[in-house]
């Protein structure tokens, strides 16, 4: 019997299933992670009381489900989505995985935004939800604010937070902070990881506004 047939088995105990197979790290860290993101994914969808077709498209996205595989995530998600209760024990159950590679943690948030903003804004419950998991997998509030910044557009108001700096920051700290920004999320670095292919299109996306808050920065201090 597979996995996927035990974590498919019976709707009464997937979601136990789903916990002690990433508990476990039972087949391997990207089997782990996998269902840590169909888990948290489907209760972020959640978050605000209602799942849209958007978030579910945004899902697919971000993860692409081999075809063979696609009726068991399927099945995962649509049990995991009916409430939030849970959402904490998925993800300190991957902090924990990860707890010495906080890049793939971050990656995750970012999938986790992706999905909140699909249907064109990011709810205050779904903030409140990504504030939760932000803190679980060990991320601070100025963390936070920086991942939030990135993957809402907010570079325009905060181009320092999106490098993760504070105005009183010097020319060369901007410019190691945008050099380290740029390098954590360069597409070599996120596969280096271990991260599905698709989060690659969210790096670079996310590239995109490290660029313009850099490029706004340069202009307001005369930065060549």
């Amino acid at each position: 019997m597979t996995l996927w047939d035990r974590i498919t088995g019976t709707a009464q105990t997937v979601l136990d299933t789903l916990k002690s197979a990433v508990g476990s790290g039972e087949g391997g860290p990207g089997i782990a992670f996998t269902i840590a993101v169909i888990a948290l994914s489907a209760k972020m969808a959640k978050a605000d009381g209602v799942v849209t077709p958007d978030e579910v498209e945004a899902f697919s996205q971000v993860f692409a489900v081999d075809p063979q595989d696609a009726a068991h995530v399927s099945r995962v998600f649509n049990m995991a989505r009916r409430d939030v209760a849970g959402f904490d024990s998925y993800a300190r159950q991957i902090a924990q995985m990860f707890e010495d590679n906080p890049g793939v943690l971050e990656d995750l948030m970012d999938g986790l935004f992706h999905i909140a903003r699909a249907d064109g804004v990011v709810h205050e419950d779904e903030l409140i939800f990504l504030r939760d998991v932000a803190g679980i997998f060990g991320f601070s509030d100025f963390e936070f604010a920086r991942i939030r910044a990135t993957n809402t557009g907010e570079a325009v108001v905060d181009p320092y937070l999106v490098l993760g700096v504070t105005p009183d920051a010097s020319d060369a700290d901007l410019k190691r902070a945008y050099r380290r920004a740029v390098s954590e999320n360069h597409p070599d670095r996120l596969m280096a990881r271990g991260v599905p292919p698709e989060f690659v299109a969210l790096a670079n996306d996310k590239l995109a506004t490290i660029n313009m808050a850099w490029g706004e920065l340069k202009k307001l201090r005369s930065i060549t």
